[in-house]
């Protein structure tokens, strides 16, 4: 199916006017005149034919007829879409369009394919209703399609898993009972729980047609969870399909937006899970913010972490000395089983407690657990109260020793009776007491209440009206269990049993670790939050997740989130995002650990059913191919015009001729032909020629590997756009280019990233290197590996390639960048080069005298060859958002700004040569002149 811009008026001009223009010309007596075609005038008049017929042939005639008959065509514009999406010629169209975070990324084809639908109606007259699957509030209602298409502009995707039943409904209910003529529904290809129910409602809406659209890739993959295990940060993601195996990029991002951690992600074959593991200390791994799917654009690719996410320090103090030989009988044995998953542990005992106090709070740990230590001295009493005032968290246990000491302790949430009570003894008439449900302030809730855990001894509290406002967790005759208070900006929690299955089979289950576990992540979150302490306050939206995967500052529609300790899963009261403020927040995410992906089930819509692929239907237009078409007549007429005033008045001459008007007819064609002239130009069309003539643009050598590539490229993007702001100098993109095979001289700056595991350049690109320095380019060599590439008896592997590259080039001598060199003053003035490391010179050519700024070879005075190893582009990268993407070594944003500077004075230096150094020899030509 096709259409026409400009139809009827020009189709009416070519199939009428022209026709009576002939049949004139047909009737028109013949007279003496010259057959005169404009753009060959100047070629007849050499030919020296004054006389031609009379009348033009009808074969000519006929020629230019069609060719401006192709030219009215070409101005018509003919446009073929082979796969335009029909809709019934009757009743409503109902349009139900997934909008949930997996069609983040097709979003535009998705839109484009419902206007198609839209207008399609809109031809037929006929009403619209639009429904969206992951909106939470919507009004579908018959419109115009004048009005669909402005809700189909104003929609947006959302960080959201569509609902598709609710929309389904209000979309049928919508049209009151109205059969209507097409039920479209754009998919995102993914599966949810409520589908079938779905589905079986839009196919039973009594639709004369139902069509299907679902994007022609494969569905996007999804972060479920990421775990801070002992040695590294585990991440599990999922996909839909059970397809071939497939590799991604899983990165770790800071707060401020910096790429600090990568691990590949690998789906095997068939499989729909993967994992991977980034290894690093847990102080990096402390820093991540966020962990993200590298190129995806979509909120599930993205998990966000928050306080609960980073491992603590944990210093275990227990009042029993090890018992290595039975570690089985020792409560520190199964405090470190319980926390050694999720923390890093620091142990000590108790008769060293008050020697290594001060080591143990210099390193700085978020909880001290104190197992079964009764009575502290003075000293070490002081300084635990110092450190729990300044928001610390104190955990103790009971034991024989905490019972049997005496006196009030401030460092104990409750005073305790003297002694212990004890369950089910030779000398009791109680049971062992299982444990009572958790009250709703206690971090503990949600939790199942165990019917197997037993406590048979505890130490009691003195009875007092607050003591329930501080029990986590009680017995189920009412006696406190895990009881807490506050001192100062931290914490203290007792158990009142022991850490050893002496009193209680709880150290022995599991949940003794979540329990432990809940506590320890409080330890910074609460006083991260309003400092109350409970876990079920509320937090309100402080930064929300946007369906392309981006956290954006607007957090209307969202409701403030009750914490309850746990991982937190998005509602559509509570969308992704993080939840609290900037001194501490809770991460709320799309996907969950038990949660999975699955392909859209079908089935449901009936046999009837169409199918299509959203983005197949592409409009093809005519226009270029007519033109080229037009061209080539033109070209004929003036060639036989030629012909016709003996132009070619041999036979040879006319067969010599024949190939150049064939070529010339195919060269003036090209450029209107799409397709053509890009395989007349394999390497560089003339668009792109005219595009690096006009602007100036920064070349990077690509060498194959993919994240090397991506950083050269990201890192002259940086320094272009800083360039642009800072001077009057508006660079284009960089450019990635092959030296074996491209040209070179467009480019006045050419950085070239040097990687060991890079294959090596061939004698090719080496040669064309070679001659670009030569004839007046220059070329950045950056080892990026901090060390200096000259004169050093050990060197990298990065180094080694460099030097094994600059073996096959004529390199002139070189030094470190001398005080007073051009270089120091082309914009700033500098005395040294950093990157994203700070500690290797900048070599350059060797000045040909001591005093003189000028270089040995030619160039205006600019050095053929640069080289570091201070890795500029690492430090020029960075991301969409303008947050650089690595971190400087050390992290100092002054070095950023000094290496910003750096790329600055080395692209004037090459733009202006040596014009800082000719202004020395200023007084001396005035001088001159004065005599």
């Amino acid at each position: 199916m096709g259409g026409f811009e400009f139809l009827s008026p020009f189709v009416l001009a070519a199939l009428v006017v022209l026709p009576a223009i002939w049949w004139l010309l047909k009737l028109t007596p013949p007279r003496p005149r010259r057959e005169v075609f404009p753009p060959l005038a100047i070629l007849l008049r050499l030919a020296k034919r004054d006389e031609t017929p009379a009348r033009s042939p009808w074969w000519l005639t006929l020629l230019r007829m069609a060719l401006a008959t192709l030219v009215i065509l070409a101005i018509a514009n003919p446009v073929i879409n082979p796969d335009r999406t029909e809709i019934a010629s009757s009743g409503p169209l109902a349009l139900l369009v997934d909008n949930g975070w997996a069609s983040a990324e097709d979003w535009a084809a998705i839109t484009d394919a419902a206007d198609a639908l839209i207008e399609a109606a809109g031809r037929a007259d006929q009403p619209v209703v639009l429904a969206f699957t992951a909106e939470t509030a919507g009004d579908p209602r018959p419109v115009s399609a004048t009005e669909a298409r402005q809700r189909l502009a104003a929609a947006e995707p959302q960080p959201a898993r569509p609902d598709r039943l609710p929309a389904a409904t209000a979309l049928v209910d919508a049209l009151d009972g109205t059969a209507p003529g097409t039920i479209a529904f754009l998919a995102d290809g993914l599966g949810e729980p409520d589908d079938t129910a779905a589905l079986e409602m839009l196919n039973g809406a009594g639709a004369g047609d139902v069509l299907l659209m679902t994007a022609d890739h494969t569905a996007p993959a999804a972060i479920t969870a990421v775990d801070n295990g002992a040695t590294a940060s585990r991440i599990t993601a999922v996909r839909a399909e059970t397809g071939p195996a497939d590799q991604l990029t899983i990165n770790a991002y800071d707060l401020q937006g910096r790429v600090i951690a990568a691990s590949p992600l690998v789906f095997e074959t068939g499989a729909t899970t993967a994992t991977t593991e980034i290894r690093a200390p847990f102080e990096v791994r402390n820093d991540f913010a966020r962990v993200a799917i590298d190129g995806a654009a979509n909120a599930g690719a993205v998990h966000l972490l928050d306080d609960g996410f980073q491992r603590r320090r944990v210093a275990l103090v227990s009042g029993s000395p090890a018992n290595e030989a039975q570690p089985l009988l020792s409560a520190a044995y199964y405090l470190r089983q319980a926390l050694a998953p999720y923390a890093n542990l620091i142990s000590s005992d108790a008769a060293t407690l008050p020697e290594q106090l001060d080591a143990l709070i210099e390193q700085k740990p978020s909880v001290v657990i104190l197992s079964d230590v009764g009575t502290l001295s003075e000293e070490t009493h002081t300084l635990l109260e110092q450190w729990v005032e300044g928001g610390g968290t104190l955990i103790r246990f009971a034991g024989p020793r905490l019972a049997s000491s005496e006196g009030d302790d401030t460092l104990l949430p409750v005073r305790l009776r003297s002694g212990a009570r004890a369950f089910g003894g030779a000398m009791s008439w109680n049971e062992p007491q299982n444990l009572a449900p958790f009250p709703a302030e206690s971090p503990f809730y949600g939790l199942p209440v165990p019917d197997d855990i037993t406590v048979s001894r505890q130490v009691l509290a003195e009875p007092a009206p607050t003591l329930a406002d501080h029990t986590w967790a009680s017995l189920a005759d009412g006696t406190p269990l895990v009881t807490e208070n506050t001192l100062g900006d931290g914490r203290l929690v007792l158990f009142h049993t022991s850490a050893d299955p002496n009193w209680s089979n709880l150290p022995i289950s599991g949940y003794f670790v979540e329990m432990l576990r809940r506590i320890v992540n409080l330890s910074q979150a609460s006083v991260a939050a309003d400092g109350n302490g409970g876990s079920a306050q509320l937090l309100p939206p402080y930064r929300l997740l946007v369906a392309n995967g981006t956290l954006s500052a607007n957090v209307s529609g969202a409701n403030p989130l009750a914490g309850d300790g746990g991982p937190q899963i998005a509602t559509a009261e509570n969308p992704p995002g993080l939840y609290g403020s900037s001194d501490g927040f809770t991460a709320v995410n799309l996907f969950g650990p038990q949660d999975t992906l699955s392909p859209l089930n079908t089935a449901a819509l009936g046999e009837g059913s169409r199918f299509q692929t959203i983005g197949d239907a592409h409009a093809f237009s005519l226009k270029p191919w007519l033109l080229a078409a037009a061209m080539i007549l033109l070209i004929a007429d003036g060639v036989i015009m030629l012909a016709m005033n003996g132009a070619f008045s041999s036979l040879k001459t006319r067969r010599a001729a024949l190939p150049l008007i064939l070529a010339a007819s195919l060269a003036a064609a090209l450029p209107f032909a799409p397709g053509l002239a890009g395989k007349a130009h394999a390497q560089m069309g003339d668009t792109e020629i005219a595009d690096l003539l006009y602007e100036t643009h920064l070349a990077y050598v690509v060498t194959g590997e993919e994240e090397v590539d991506r950083i050269s490229e990201r890192g002259l993007k940086g320094l272009s756009d800083y360039i642009s702001y800072r001077t009057a100098l508006e660079p284009g993109d960089p450019v990635g280019i092959d030296p074996a095979e491209d040209e070179l001289a467009f480019f006045p700056l050419i950085y070239w990233p040097i990687s060991a595991s890079a294959p090596m350049p061939s004698q090719e690109a080496i040669a064309g290197i070679e001659a670009y320095m030569r004839n007046g380019g220059t070329v950045l060599f950056d080892t990026r590996d901090q060390y200096s590439p000259l004169g050093q008896s050990a060197v990298s592997a990065n180094t080694a390639r460099l030097r094994a590259i600059l073996d096959n080039i004529d390199v002139p001598p070189l030094e470190p960048v001398p005080e007073g060199h051009v270089l120091t003053r082309a914009f700033y003035l500098l005395s040294d080069f950093p990157g994203r490391y700070d500690g290797s010179p900048l070599w350059v050519e060797a000045r040909s005298g001591a005093t003189s700024d000028m270089v040995t070879s030619g160039g205006d005075g600019v050095s053929p060859i640069i080289i570091t190893g201070n890795d500029f582009a690492g430090a020029w990268a960075t991301n969409a958002d303008m947050t650089p993407m690595l971190p400087t070594v050390p992290e100092n944003p002054r070095q950023r700004q000094f290496a910003y500077r750096s790329g600055v004075n080395i692209v004037m230096y090459m733009l202006t040569g040596n014009y800082k150094a000719d202004q020395v020899h200023v007084p001396a030509l005035l001088e001159r002149l004065g005599q």
